[in-house]
C-alpha cells in the first residue's frame, strides 16, 4: 500500500523535524503550516495560472480551489493573502481547439466559427489573435475572462494578472535581462531537463515585427541596448514546428517571452509567490526544472508546491483540444456551489472521477458531511474534517437549512408546479410550518439543478408530470383496478408497498400487469413508460394520487 493509500481521502500527513509524525485533519492546514515556516511577509501570495488556449473547463479549477483553501486557512490566521491566478496569455496558439464557447458559455465547434483564421494565426501569442467571437480585444482575452467568471461563479475572488501586461509594461524586463545575462548558466541547468538544448540556445523567443509569431530562433544578445537579434524561424509544438516567415529583425525584451521553464519561476520573483499548487504533469516536469532555475539562475526560492491529481470527467480525460469539456456554468446547473466546493475538500493526491450520470451521489456525500457538522448524523471518521472544513464551504452557516436529497428534487422536478413541489416535501417531512421561507427557496433551487440534471443526462427522471388530467380510454377492468389503487394509496402506505400493489391488484381484476403500468404512465405521465411508478407515486402528494387514479383531475 502506498503511503496515499494509506491516508484517508481527506487526510495529508507530514513528519515534523524531529522525525515525529503529525497529522492534520484538512490538508490546506498542512499546506499553511509549511507557508508560515518560512515566515513571509504580508501579503502573502498564492499563485495559480492557466495558458487561455480554449474553454475553462472544471478541471481548471483545481488549482482556484487548492488556493482558496489555503487562502481561507491563513486569512482564518491573521496574514493577509493575495490569491492571484496568471493568465499566460502570451504562449503562442499551437493547434487549434474542436470545442470553443462564446460569453455565454454556449460551446460550439470549429464550424461555427473561422477556424481558419486561427489555423492562419498559429505560432502568435494569444493576446494577438482576434477573438473568433468578436467580444473581446484578442482571443486571449476572451478565454481569460472565462475563466475569471468562473471563479466568481464559485465565489473564490482572484487577482488576474496578464502574463503579456507583464511584459509590455515592463515588469518581467529586468528578471528576462537577468535569465539573458546568465544565459551560459541558464543553457547548463535547462539540458538538465530538456533535450535539444544546444550552445545555440538563449532563454527568449522574440516575437517577429513581420509576421507577429514567437521564433526561438535568437541570433545575438545586446544587453546594454536591451535588444535581441533574431530570424523568424518559427518554434516547435509538441511533435511539429510551426514555420516562421523567415524575417530577420530585432527585438526589444518587451517584445516577446520567455519559454515556460523559465517563465514560471520568473513569475515566482516578479509577484513574489509563497504558494503554488500544480497537476502531476508539472510535478514530473517543469517544477524540476523551475525549482533549480529558481534557486541557480534568478537567485531566490521557489514557494511552496503542492502536486495535486487530475480528476476525469466521464473516466476521460478533461481536454479542451480535444472537446472533453464540461465547464464550471455546466457544473453549477447542477450543483451549488457549496457542493462544488466541497468536491475539492477531498485529498488532492486522490485520483477522482467526476462522474455527470451518477452526480447524485456527490451531493448524497455532501450533504451527510453537512448532516455531520450539524451533529445530525454520527459518523467519527468524517466528523474531524466536517467540524473543521464545513464552515470554508459555505457563505453563511445556517442550522435551518433544507437539503432535499439530489433524486427526491428531480421527482420534484417532473412537475412545474410550486405548490405541488412544497407540498410533496412537506409530505416527506422536508419541510414544516417552522421552516423559513429561505431556507424553502433555496431547498427548492436544487430542484432545478436535479431537473437540468435528469434532461442532460436523460435519466430515469427525465419525464413531466401532467398537470391536467389526460384524455383516457380505460376498459371497466382497467379502471375498477386504478380505483382500488387509489383507494390503497389513500390508506397511507408507502412507495415500496404501492409498487407491490401495483403488480398484485391487476392480477385480482384479471388486467395485465404491463396494461395497469401502462394506464398509470398514460395518467400521469401522458406516455408509455416512466420512472418506477409506485416509488414514485409514494413521493407525490397523497390527496393529488387519489384523485388522478380516480380520473377525477
Amino acid at each position: 500500500m502506498s503511503a496515499d493509500e494509506a491516508t484517508s481521502p481527506y487526510t495529508l500527513q507530514a513528519d515534523d523535524e524531529d522525525g515525529d509524525e503529525h497529522r492534520h485533519v484538512f490538508w490546506a492546514d498542512r499546506i499553511a503550516d509549511e507557508i508560515a515556516a518560512r515566515e513571509p511577509d504580508d501579503p502573502i501570495v498564492i499563485k495559480g495560472g492557466i495558458s487561455p488556449s480554449g474553454v475553462p473547463h472544471f478541471g481548471n479549477m483545481n488549482e482556484v480551489m487548492r488556493g482558496y483553501f489555503v487562502a481561507a486557512v491563513l486569512r482564518e490566521r491573521g496574514h493577509e493573502v493575495r490569491q492571484v491566478f496568471t493568465s499566460d496569455d502570451r504562449d503562442a496558439l499551437r493547434n487549434v481547439p474542436r470545442t470553443l464557447a462564446d460569453s455565454d458559455w454556449n460551446l460550439v465547434g470549429l464550424g461555427d466559427v473561422d477556424a481558419g483564421a486561427l489555423g492562419r494565426n498559429l505560432g502568435k501569442p494569444y493576446t494577438d489573435i482576434p477573438d473568433p467571437f468578436g467580444e473581446h480585444d484578442s482571443y486571449g482575452a476572451h478565454f481569460t475572462d472565462l475563466l475569471a467568471r468562473s471563479a466568481e461563479a464559485v465565489g473564490v475572488d482572484v487577482e488576474l494578472v496578464s502574463n503579456t501586461d507583464l511584459y509590455e509594461s515592463g515588469e518581467f524586463e529586468a528578471v528576462t535581462r537577468e535569465a539573458l545575462a546568465k544565459r551560459d548558466l541558464a543553457r547548463e541547468v535547462l539540458a538538465e531537463y530538456q533535450d535539444g538544448v544546444d550552445e545555440s540556445y538563449v532563454p527568449f523567443m522574440p516575437q517577429c515585427s513581420d509576421c507577429g509569431k514567437l521564433t526561438q530562433d535568437v541570433r545575438g544578445v545586446d544587453l546594454d541596448a536591451g535588444t535581441v537579434d533574431y530570424r523568424c524561424s518559427g518554434l516547435d509544438a509538441g511533435g511539429d514546428h510551426i514555420d516562421g516567415c523567415g524575417h530577420e529583425g530585432t527585438a526589444t525584451l518587451r517584445e516577446g517571452k520567455l519559454p515556460w521553464r523559465f517563465e514560471w519561476p520568473a513569475q515566482w520573483k516578479v509577484l513574489g509567490v509563497d504558494f503554488e499548487p500544480f497537476g502531476k504533469d508539472h510535478a514530473e516536469g517543469s517544477w524540476p526544472s523551475g525549482e533549480e532555475i529558481a534557486r541557480r539562475v534568478l537567485d531566490i526560492d521557489p514557494p511552496v508546491p503542492m502536486t495535486y491529481e487530475w480528476f476525469t470527467l466521464n473516466g476521460e480525460p478533461l481536454s479542451s483540444s480535444a472537446g472533453n469539456v464540461v465547464t464550471v456554468d455546466e457544473v453549477l446547473a447542477l450543483l451549488e456551489p457549496e457542493v462544488l466546493r466541497y468536491f475539492f475538500v477531498r485529498n488532492p493526491k486522490r485520483a477522482k472521477d467526476f462522474d455527470v450520470e451518477r452526480i447524485d451521489l456527490l451531493v448524497d456525500e455532501f450533504d451527510r458531511f453537512e448532516r455531520v457538522y450539524f451533529g445530525e448524523e454520527a459518523d467519527e471518521d468524517i466528523e474531524p474534517l466536517a467540524d473543521r472544513a464545513y464552515p470554508f464551504l459555505v457563505d453563511e452557516v445556517r442550522p435551518e437549512r433544507v437539503r432535499l436529497p439530489y433524486t427526491f428534487a428531480a421527482v420534484l422536478g417532473m412537475t412545474d408546479d410550486r405548490d405541488l413541489r412544497v407540498r410533496m416535501a412537506r409530505n416527506q417531512g422536508f419541510v414544516d410550518d417552522d421552516t423559513p421561507e429561505w431556507a424553502v427557496e433555496a431547498a427548492l433551487e436544487r430542484v432545478e439543478r436535479a431537473r437540468t440534471w435528469a434532461e442532460r443526462t436523460n435519466n430515469a427522471y427525465d419525464y413531466r408530470l401532467q398537470a391536467d388530467l389526460p384524455e383516457t380510454d380505460f376498459d371497466d377492468d382497467v379502471a375498477a383496478a386504478l380505483s382500488d389503487l387509489a383507494d390503497f394509496v389513500a390508506e397511507g402506505h408507502d412507495g415500496e408497498a404501492i409498487q407491490g400493489q401495483m403488480y398484485e391488484i391487476p392480477r385480482a381484476h384479471g388486467v395485465e400487469v404491463g396494461d395497469f403500468f401502462a394506464a398509470g404512465y398514460r395518467l400521469f405521465f401522458d406516455d408509455t413508460e416512466g420512472p418506477r411508478l409506485g416509488e414514485f407515486l409514494g413521493e407525490l402528494d397523497e390527496s393529488f394520487v387519489v384523485k388522478r387514479l380516480r380520473r377525477d383531475g
